[in-house]
Formats: C-alpha cells, structure tokens, sequence
C-alpha cells in the first residue's frame, strides 16, 4: 500500500494519513482520504491524474 503524506489542519503538520482509501470525487478528480495517526482528525490529499 503506498504512503501518502497530507497536512493536518489540527496539527499543524504534515502526517503520514492512516487508514487511506483512494477514491474519485465528482468532478473527476483523484483523492486519498484518511486520518491523522496522532489526533484522529480527517485528511484528504488531491493525487495526480493515472493519465
């Protein structure tokens, strides 16, 4: 499974998100969503195309 980092907006930090599911929004667009391993808040981060 790949690592994404995302930033944490409760933190203050860059994380590494855990339990990460990668998804599609409706626009199109890819995304990882997951949560911070030390406070437990959502993070999403926006991907690149598989183009």
């Amino acid at each position: 499974m790949s690592e994404y980092v995302a930033y944490c907006v409760k933190c203050k930090q860059k994380r590494e998100m855990k339990n990460v599911q990668v998804t599609t929004n409706e626009k199109g667009r890819r995304q990882a969503k997951g949560t911070c391993p030390q406070c437990g808040t959502k993070m999403n981060l926006f991907l690149k195309s598989d183009k």
